[in-house]
């Protein structure tokens, strides 16, 4: 599963890579950020936000009462959301004008052209939402059948055909009249296709295929719908984050929202390598030790990941920091992506990796208020971070630009994290030694040297000019440099067996 969302992690930056080389970042590549951005926020509840999490253990309860159950249960999920997310499709397809106006200021509205493309993607990429939302739907079944690697995949095989079409339907929408541009939209939708698909035949192979002996699951989705909850409270929150971030962006300068897009998709690489695996592991101990009533124990694995956190996402931002540059000019940095670009994603990027650490902790902190029956708790302090975040952005963004938009989502992460470590501290019982220790000072210490390091040698030995192959081989060189200053650092403030020990917990 982890080499999977590794792999599609890394498809997904090649898809950022053949955007920024092909469209750059213009008012052209803001309308497809904007129109993606439509189905992505209604896929939150629909796909990969409160309804797999009410979803799945529904389905897991269904299944140890019989396989025939469970079938029913599965399919009649699939008939709810095809008619929910499809009218809902229909509804944003009809009213696409409507909607881009919502999303966006009128400055972006005043260019006709930009808009029309922009409501044109938006059209095309409706029915990606219920393509989605029922990938999804395999995706958690098969995960409670213990099947993890082809479903984790799926998002691979959409960036593969994304990429794909990147690269063949420009020159056929060229010369059927149509602006290049839309190969993005059609690329989303055929997509969705391919992440559905390609989970069908398993979900046939372990025996879950519809038949005729289909009965309608009426409590299975209620129980589902009844479990959704408080967590849709926190869902539609974020989604005004981002309704609102996007009008802010839209409203300074042309290039902005695809600016701060490039940034975050840099960002989220180590978070998503890193965070998502160490609270994965997290969340599987801390839950077993709670559940055996082993509250020292349960401590014990949430100081240890703690721990492992600041450990690796530290040399991570301090690479990034002083690399941030050289990173977008290797990653991005070609074709319509212009130097320019490169210096206005390195100031997004820098903002969003102030709050780095905080989102590895976040990962982490969020799941176990879960195991400890307080899941109302990360939801109210998500929603109390994200309107703190709405009145620092409203507020500033006119005053300093769009750059703020990212140090604010940086501040929102700092805040929640702050709460979520008061709460954890009372139910269970910590003391303040456990979130700020001399070990983490030595984390600290040693990634200020790692920052030095990579900042002198990035400065000295990147060439800028050079050819493709000789600049990735001075990056790694450098990265991997800075990497063994870190590295030798604790070893010589004497956290040597700590880094033992973690790499023996986790094998």
């Amino acid at each position: 599963m982890a080499s999977a969302t590794f792999s599609s992690r890394i498809l997904g930056l090649v898809r950022e890579q053949v955007m920024a080389s092909m469209f750059g970042a213009s008012g052209l590549t803001d309308a497809f950020t904007v129109a993606y951005r439509i189905p992505n926020m209604l896929r939150d509840l629909f796909a990969e936000g409160a309804f797999s999490s009410a979803f799945v253990p529904t389905f897991t309860k269904m299944k140890l009462e019989g396989t025939e159950k469970a079938r029913s249960f599965l399919w009649s999920m699939f008939v709810v959301l095809l008619i929910i997310t499809g009218l809902i499709s229909l509804t944003v397809i009809f009213n696409a004008r409507e909607v881009v106006a919502l999303m966006t200021d009128d400055k972006f509205m005043a260019d006709s052209s930009r808009a029309e493309l922009c409501i044109t993607m938006v059209k095309i990429m409706a029915p990606f939402l219920t393509l989605v939302s029922l990938s999804a739907l395999f995706m958690g079944a098969l995960n409670s059948l213990k099947v993890f690697f082809w479903p984790a995949m799926a998002p691979a095989f959409f960036n593969v055909v994304m990429i794909t079409s990147m690269l063949v339907f420009p020159s056929v929408l060229i010369s059927k009249g149509h602006h290049p541009i839309l190969s993005l939209s059609l690329g989303v939708l055929l997509g969705g296709f391919a992440q559905l698909a390609v989970q069908i035949p398993l979900v046939i192979k372990y025996g879950f295929f519809l038949n005729k002996s289909f009965r309608w699951s009426r409590g299975g989705i209620s129980s589902t719908l009844n479990k959704l909850g408080i967590g849709t409270v926190g869902i539609a929150a974020n989604q005004i984050n981002i309704l609102i971030t996007t009008i802010l962006a839209t409203g300074t300068v042309v290039g902005a929202v695809s600016w701060l897009t490039y940034g975050f998709r840099l960002f989220q690489f180590p978070v998503g390598v890193l965070s998502v695996s160490i609270a994965g592991s997290n969340l599987v101990h801390f839950s077993d030790e709670m559940k055996a009533g082993n509250l020292d124990s349960a401590r014990a694995v949430l100081k240890s990941s703690y721990n492992m956190s600041w450990m690796v996402i530290v040399p991570a931002m301090a690479l990034m920091m002083a690399l941030g540059e050289q990173s977008v000019h290797l990653v991005f940095q070609r074709g319509a992506f212009n130097a320019a670009d490169t210096g206005q994603v390195t100031s997004v990027l820098n903002a969003y990796l102030l709050g780095l650490p905080f989102y590895g902790l976040f990962k982490i902190f969020g799941p176990t208020f879960f195991s400890l029956d307080k899941a109302k708790v990360p939801v109210l302090i998500s929603v109390t971070s994200i309107m703190a975040n709405i009145i620092f952005c409203l507020y500033m963004v006119p005053r300093y630009g769009y750059t703020v938009l990212a140090f604010g989502t940086s501040l929102s992460m700092m805040l929640n994290c702050f709460f979520q470590c008061l709460f954890l501290r009372k139910y269970l019982e910590l003391s303040l030694s456990f979130f700020i220790d001399l070990k983490i000072l030595k984390f600290l210490g040693a990634g200020l040297l790692t920052w030095f390091a990579a900042d002198y040698l990035g400065q000295s030995f990147y060439d800028f000019n050079g050819a493709l192959v000789r600049r990735v081989f001075e990056f790694l060189a450098v990265c991997i440099t800075a990497a063994t200053v870190y590295g030798l650092s604790l070893f010589a403030l004497g956290e040597g067996k700590f880094v033992f020990k973690l790499i023996h917990r986790d094998k």
